[in-house]
């Protein structure tokens, strides 16, 4: 149901807003704000499973197990970073195998060298086009449900040109990639020029630069432009870090919790939010019961 209501959203008036995850609770707090998707960030999830950068680190089975609890936990779709598809063609058809099992409704496959790194660090590099669409049509063989979508990202803007990244993204679609990605276009230019030669061809996705100056495009110009998906990966990520950050600061300094600016959640609210209720009404409807 997930993944077909992604297709169908995609094909609605105005761009998916998506905002990134990391673990079961952010994705459940996404979906209860009223996003209609989430979108499992690797920067995000290395930063939160390993405390570590974006560099390739994590494994793929790392990845899909955190993937089949975030999927679990909500009913919207999710949408997950599958790196470069840990390995060769073959190795992409079990990540996209194992993708699907746990349940999230689009891979994001990216035509770095591995191992990869975060597509806003320098040092990156690319491998060849050609291996990249074997990758992209292995993806596309190993889905069994046709509704799981195969985003194919390029890194190639800051190496190859822009020029270079589109005529990429352009093969992508032609081997089947469903949504198609040009990463980290430097200026406005770049922008409007992905946006005119690709979106007619497949949904666009733009993601939306946090914790850094931002290119001067509104969502409204985004979406002027013809992007389809608005991609927001680590603002979640950088919040809850900001929060604790002040939260543990205020305690080491005073010696005890003090009020927050936005009060925290009480200890039956936040129970209330993962579903403790409901829970223990399940519990009630299966207890035993004897009769005296």
């Amino acid at each position: 149901m997930a993944r077909r209501a992604l297709r169908q959203l995609l094909t609605g008036p105005g761009p998916l807003i998506v905002p990134g995850a990391y673990d079961a609770l952010s994705a459940l707090l996404v979906q209860q704000v009223g996003f209609k998707a989430a979108f499992m960030s690797g920067y995000a999830v290395s930063a939160a499973l390993l405390g570590k950068p974006d560099i390739g680190l994590l494994t793929g089975s790392e990845m899909v197990d955190n993937a089949r609890r975030m999927a679990a936990a909500v009913q919207i779709p999710l949408l997950v970073d599958g790196d470069t598809g840990y390995g060769n063609a073959i190795n992409v058809m079990r990540t996209v195998e194992t993708y699907e099992q746990a349940g999230v409704s689009a891979i994001q496959l990216e035509d770095q060298v591995t191992p990869k790194r975060c597509g806003h660090m320098s040092g990156k590099q690319v491998i060849d086009c050609a291996e990249m669409l074997g990758k992209i049509r292995a993806a596309v063989d190993a889905r069994e449900d046709s509704d799981l979508m195969i985003i194919g990202r390029t890194d190639a803007a800051s190496i190859e040109g822009t020029d270079a990244a589109i005529a990429r993204a352009q093969a992508y679609a032609d081997a089947g990639a469903d949504i198609l990605f040009v990463e980290a276009p430097d200026d406005v230019r770049e922008i409007e020029k992905i946006a005119s030669s690709l979106a007619p061809l497949a949904p666009l996705v733009f993601k939306v630069p946090e914790g850094r100056q931002s290119p001067p495009l509104s969502f409204d110009d985004l979406a002027d432009l013809g992007f389809s998906i608005l991609l927001l990966p680590i603002g979640t990520l950088l919040a809850a870090t900001a929060a604790m950050q002040r939260s543990l600061r205020e305690l080491a300094t005073d010696g005890s919790p003090v009020e927050a600016e936005i009060p925290p959640p009480t200890f039956d609210g936040f129970n209330d939010l993962v579903g403790l209720p409901a829970m223990r009404e399940l519990e009630n409807r299966y207890a035993d019961s004897h009769e005296a």
